[in-house]
């Protein structure tokens, strides 16, 4: 029997970021949702994951996204609420630094990225990651390299992250004066390195990572996390059976956001989400 093969999705220029999440949307594949994170080169504060889905059209109130790797502070502040009340649904993933240490970094995002899809309230069709490929999904997905420069729903979940994730390093300097927190927000810096050599690591410091382990050393601090990526089925980057460690919910709906606290479980992974009812947007 001949092989039949599926039409061939034809790719039009789209303004914007749209280009190809219009294509998937007109192949029936919608709706479409965007992955990305934050925080994977720090050695201290946790790897922020977010999911987020726009819808087909292209709004107004969001064109600041198609430049999103120009976007300063400023501009990501006030994306962050737009992007809250007009996106379809959206779910930000926290995973705290013992989490990061137990898995490893890869293995933690893998998995944070699963979490931050499957809390989606709104189910996608298809899943665009940034950067690279993300095993375990129920649904088709595509890594895009350089993906929050190429697809307004990456674009939408990188400022989800990274705001979400600036905002709780600036609260945690508060808690642990003297790093500098709000700052470099946890990223190795110079001053970092210093105030890390004066201090020692606190708890929200990665001891997997070289130079946070090398300064415990040093100190005879003793190390918090075993350092180790958990063995787990496959190479770790496979889902598990960890079901249980998923951390309460919070979300709200309508076009104002909700409550920005984030509530944690007893592992410490953390979310925040809420949903947009497509009748309302614009």
């Amino acid at each position: 029997m001949a092989t039949t093969w599926p039409p061939r999705t034809v790719i039009r220029k789209s303004s914007g970021l749209r280009t190809l999440e219009s294509a998937l949307y007109r192949s029936g594949l919608g709706p479409v949702a965007g992955v990305d994170e934050v925080g994977r080169g720090a050695c201290a504060g946790p790897l922020v994951v977010a999911a987020c889905v726009l819808g087909p059209g292209r709004l107004e109130s969001l064109a600041l996204l198609d430049d999103s790797k120009k976007l300063t502070e400023k501009a990501r502040e006030k994306l962050f609420p737009l992007i809250r009340r007009y996106a379809l649904a959206y779910h930000v993933v926290f995973i705290p630094p013992t989490e990061v240490d137990r898995r490893g970094v890869h293995a933690a995002n893998i998995e944070g990225m699963r979490r931050a899809v499957a809390g989606l309230s709104v189910r996608p069709g298809y899943v665009l990651s940034d950067g690279f490929r993300v095993p375990g999904l129920p649904m088709p997905s595509l890594p895009v390299i350089g993906g929050d420069a190429a697809a307004a729903c990456i674009a939408a979940a990188s400022v989800l992250a990274k705001v979400s994730r600036d905002r709780l390093m600036v609260a945690m300097d508060a808690e642990y004066p003297g790093y500098g927190f709000a700052e470099h927000k946890g990223y190795s810096t110079p001053a970092h390195s210093e105030a890390l050599a004066e201090l020692g690591p606190c708890a929200e410091h990665r001891y997997s990572f070289i130079n946070v382990r090398r300064v415990a050393t040093d100190l005879g601090t003793r190390v918090i996390a075993e350092c180790r990526p958990a063995e787990e089925s496959g190479n770790g980057t496979e889902p598990g059976d960890d079901a249980g460690l998923w951390p309460a919910e919070e979300s709200g709906n309508g076009t104002e956001p909700g409550d920005d606290a984030v509530q944690l479980d007893a592992d410490g992974w953390g979310k925040m989400d809420a949903e947009q009812p497509e009748g309302r947007l614009g």
